[in-house]
């Protein structure tokens, strides 16, 4: 299937006929002890390996055929390995890569749980994380020491949408020895095939778009052939295991994600210029438009854009931004995106010396699959109460 094109990927990937017994979909295989029919079929199922029922933990059908069908999405991987959220992935990536004494470079824009286990578990573990700027491309270079054994990357970045130079970054990386690591859920495979680029792990939170609709927590981890027995043995001495309730909500997710993406990307563009006219916004943080941070490499690398950006507001406070997003009608409030809801959030930059200076508070949205048209009508009146006097 490595020759296919994405939508049939999609479509076709992971259903193995050993798998589906005949029927278009994998079922749900909810399993803990597995039952052998003797001592010597109980011990060639060691050591453990997909394909092989062994142990609850270490799969079933059902999440082989998700991590198969990721592998599939990303040319050039060897594996993938599942976790129960976006944050296990990182953490089991990063746990896969780093010992004590070790330091990682980390992209300043990343998401805030990413940072607490650096600043915490990891730093705890004798593991030092040095911040960096989101555009440094190949200065990189200047940053790594003695001790540095991996780059971490998100591109582009949590509410800020500074977009990377990965491939420049990579390179780099790969000349010094270092590994690299992508948290590519906002364009996911489709959009950005990491591997491609040079990344060794690429992460994505299959609770946003693989998922799609906001109805389950699932992390994954695709690797390099170079690392991912690594990646296997720390999931497996972790006890990291999928649900496989959402592993089949995921696969059932797959199969849309190619026209749900198309969806939420026209959907998001019309929404985010007409946001560039209005005059309550300084700036649109969308890698998509020209005046994004690293938009030129947005241009270069990218496939398409999905439905998630920021926007600045010229000046207000706290209570103005409340009024503007609290009185919204087809914007929830709430945490996560990638569904086929729209939601509308206050950004909460948690940054070192790297953090730019905006004019405003900034907004960042998810744009779903409802008309643009609406969405706009109801972004507009927010404006308006944003623009009023309490």
């Amino acid at each position: 299937m490595r020759d296919r094109k994405p939508d049939t990927r999609l479509a076709e990937a992971g259903r193995r006929k050993e798998w589906t017994a005949g029927i278009v979909n994998p079922p749900v295989w909810r399993a803990s002890t597995i039952l052998f029919d003797s001592v010597e079929a109980m011990a060639a199922a060691n050591p453990p390996r997909d394909g092989v029922l062994h142990y609850g933990r270490n799969g079933t059908p059902t999440s082989w055929a998700l991590g198969e069908a990721l592998t599939e999405l990303e040319p050039g991987a060897a594996a993938t390995r599942l976790y129960p959220s976006g944050s296990g992935a990182v953490a089991g990536a990063l746990l896969a890569v780093l010992q004590a004494g070790d330091e990682l470079l980390m992209a300043d824009s990343a998401y805030g749980p990413t940072r607490a286990l650096c600043d915490t578990v990891l730093k705890r573990f004798g593991v030092a994380t040095r911040y960096y700027d989101p555009l440094v491309g190949e200065g990189i270079a200047e940053l790594i020491g003695e001790r540095t054994r991996a780059v971490f990357m998100e591109s582009p970045g949590t509410h800020t949408f500074e977009v990377q130079d990965v491939p420049g970054i990579c390179a780099v990386a790969r000349e010094r020895g270092l590994v690299t690591l992508l948290d590519n859920t906002w364009a996911t495979p489709l959009f950005f095939p990491a591997m491609a680029a040079g990344v060794d792990l690429s992460i994505l939170a299959c609770t946003k778009y693989i998922g799609g609709h906001s109805d389950l927590m699932l992390g994954a981890v695709t690797a390099t052939k170079a690392y991912a027995a690594r990646l296997d043995q720390a999931r497996r001495v972790l006890g990291q295991a999928a649900a496989p309730d959402d592993s089949w909500l995921a696969l059932r997710g797959l199969r849309t994600l190619g026209v749900r993406l198309e969806r939420h990307q026209s959907n998001a563009l019309e929404v985010a210029l007409w946001l560039s006219q209005q005059p309550q916004v300084t700036r649109v943080l969308h890698p998509a438009l020209p005046d994004c941070p690293g938009h030129e490499f947005w241009v270069r690398d990218f496939r398409g854009s999905s439905g998630l950006f920021s926007f600045v507001l010229r000046g207000g406070d706290d209570l103005a931004v409340a009024r503007l997003i609290d009185g919204l009608e087809l914007f929830g409030i709430g945490y996560s995106w990638g569904g086929f809801e729209s939601l509308a959030v206050p950004a909460d930059l948690v940054r070192t010396a790297t953090s730019p200076e905006w004019e405003g508070p900034i907004v960042r949205l998810h744009i779903g699959l409802e008309d643009a048209g609406d969405l706009i009508a109801d972004l507009a009146a927010g404006l308006e109460r944003f623009g009023a006097a309490p």
